[in-house]
């Protein structure tokens, strides 16, 4: 199987998941995540915004600016392939739809921040391994993104257990996360 047939596949199988599937196994990894010392330590993190039946992320933005954190959200530059995280003040007040279709900052409400000032990326996937190598969706943008980041910057990814493949075709500029999260397992990548 190809890397675009493996990520073909994974995207179809995802799709085919019920509103009430998601819902139940977002429930079991968000709580999850919310249990992580890297979440609750976090003083500035930065999420995507879901779409395409990702483990939603608006409970997680939620939460956040109600527990004085500061959250970013990337805007997406197509044209020179590149993410520019933007502090959210306002769920979903501050967003309307950007690249793809997927919720970004309004210009309005663009709030550049420096990416070394982000302690937590959570960062989204089409397919995973169990070493942490990530399959995304082709444009590299969050790898040219993480480059940016501090060096003690933590890398986590949500997935569905469905997400997790044995190969997912990691090249040698893929930068893997450090923690996953799955509605099954919490999988440590540092050690």
């Amino acid at each position: 199987m190809s890397k675009n047939e493996l990520r073909n596949n994974v995207i179809a199988i995802r799709n085919a998941l019920s509103a009430q599937e998601i819902e139940q196994k977002s429930k079991t990894i968000i709580k999850k995540l919310f249990t992580l010392s890297e979440y609750q330590n976090a003083n500035t993190i930065m999420a995507y915004v879901d779409f395409r039946n990702e483990v939603p992320t608006s409970g997680i933005i939620q939460d956040a600016l109600a527990n004085g954190k500061k959250i970013a959200i990337p805007i997406t530059d197509i044209k020179n392939k590149k993410l520019t995280p933007s502090l959210l003040h306002d769920f979903p007040g501050d967003l309307a739809p950007g690249a793809w279709g997927i919720l970004e900052p309004r210009p309005e409400c663009i709030r550049p921040i420096d990416p070394e000032e982000i302690d937590l990326v959570i960062i989204p996937g089409v397919a995973f391994d169990e070493a942490g190598n990530r399959l995304g969706y082709g444009g590299g943008f969050y790898d040219r993104f993480l480059l940016r980041t501090r060096r003690d910057v933590i890398l986590l990814a949500l997935a569905f257990e469905l997400q997790i493949q044995s190969h997912v075709y990691p090249d040698k500029h893929d930068i893997p996360v450090q923690l996953l999260v799955t509605e099954e397992r919490l999988m440590d990548f540092r050690c």
